[in-house]
């Protein structure tokens, strides 16, 4: 199976450059390739249909991060990451709280930039190690203040959880697997890994059990489901 990507970035020998890195891959195909915001936006069918969005910040004619808070709501988001020359903290906190799965930067080699592909796809997220230490600064509680963790003002999870999201986490609730999810709801195992690395992003744990708790806490599963 090839994995589909597309890709948005401004400056053409970078774009030219990046589409036949992942045009070389066995494994991947290039879905599209486009260098403005307005060129992004038209072709959101595309980009839903495709595995992996692969999207630079900095557009002439609008902001990466509002592409990828826009996709990142669709019914059936692909896996978003980030390939950009800003590394700052606040470029960086945009983008993950945005939706972004993955960051990477320009300075990153084709290796790297391959592997950062398969990794968003097999659930990871792959952050440059210099961009790690922002988020460890922004969402590491400040001394003094449990309980306050950064990001309290966004939107509650409850609010940004698609309806198949819902779906997928109602039935991890009642212990169905991957696979079984998959056959329930007539989906590839693949699309229901996706919607499980979104809800673990969007619920703030990293695995099935604590989705399960925090679903839970927030009323969007019955405790009495949860423990089928």
């Amino acid at each position: 199976m090839r994995y589909e990507v597309f890709l948005v970035e401004d400056e053409p020998h970078t774009r030219q450059q990046i589409g036949a890195t992942v045009a070389a891959e066995p494994s991947l195909a290039l879905s599209g390739s486009v260098g403005t915001y307005r060129e992004a936006m038209a072709s959101v069918r595309t980009i839903a249909k495709s595995n992996v969005l692969l999207v630079d910040l900095g557009l002439p004619d609008g902001d990466g991060v509002d592409i990828i808070r826009y996709v990142s709501h669709l019914e059936d988001p692909p896996n978003i990451l980030v390939i950009s020359v800003f590394g700052d903290e606040r470029h960086v906190v945009r983008a993950i709280e945005a939706g972004a799965d993955g960051y990477l930067l320009k300075d990153s080699n084709q290796t790297e930039l391959v592997d950062a592909i398969t990794s968003v796809i097999n659930g990871d997220s792959p952050i440059n190690p210099a961009i790690a230490r922002h988020l460890l600064k922004r969402f590491r509680p400040a001394e003094g203040s449990a309980g306050s963790a950064a990001g309290a003002d966004d939107p509650s999870p409850k609010m940004r959880i698609t309806p198949r999201e819902n779906e997928v986490l109602k039935l991890l609730g009642r212990g169905f697997s991957n696979a079984e999810i998959a056959e329930l709801l007539k989906v590839s195992v693949y699309t229901v890994t996706s919607h499980v690395k979104h809800l673990y992003r969007k619920l703030a744990v990293n695995s099935r059990s604590e989705a399960i708790f925090e679903a839970v806490q927030l009323g969007l599963l019955e405790l009495g489901r949860a423990e089928d």
